[in-house]
């Protein structure tokens, strides 16, 4: 795989930490959930339904482009599993490693939804899926993403990430 610095993007409920955790196995990288990088106050609005701002997520962000740089930095392969909604969030992450490759994992709000409402222990509360969409900018032709559908199989979404990476 020529993409050795992987990034699984998507909203809430799409399956980034599945797909992100099951791919970083498959490349033998190293990988990060964004959600374990949260500051403490994230995670408390997030829990008590409320939505976070540009300025909620630039810490965030921030300590998730140190991991990546520092993966990069010591030549480490890594997968690393963040919503990052915004293009400009995406951005802060590619200049921190460059050639990070993009793995949007796409779906409707219904299917996300659904998802949302069956997983519980998860801090984030499903009322905030459409605060997540409202601010999601997909990826740009510009931006080289691979786009997956989450209406696959974990197992298909995994089998088309890998192909695509490998022909990266």
């Amino acid at each position: 795989m020529s993409a050795s610095t992987v990034l699984v993007m998507g909203v809430s409920g799409s399956g980034k930490t599945t797909v992100g955790t099951q791919l970083a196995k498959r490349l033998g990288a190293v990988f990060a959930d964004g959600d374990d990088l949260h500051p403490q106050a994230n995670v408390m609005k997030m829990s008590a339904g409320i939505p976070l701002t540009d300025e909620d997520r630039a810490p965030w962000l921030r300590l998730c482009a140190e991991w990546l740089a520092r993966q990069q930095d010591e030549g480490v392969p890594a997968v690393l599993a963040c919503s990052a909604l915004k293009r400009s969030y995406r951005d802060l992450l590619r200049e921190a490693a460059p050639g990070l490759a993009v793995v949007y994992l796409d779906g409707s709000r219904e299917l996300l939804a659904s998802r949302l409402s069956h997983r519980p222990g998860h801090f984030f509360n499903p009322r905030l899926l459409d605060s997540q969409l409202a601010d999601l900018e997909p990826p740009g032709a510009d931006e080289g993403a691979i786009v997956v559908p989450i209406t696959l199989t974990p197992e298909e979404i995994l089998d088309q990430a890998r192909a695509a990476l490998s022909r990266a």
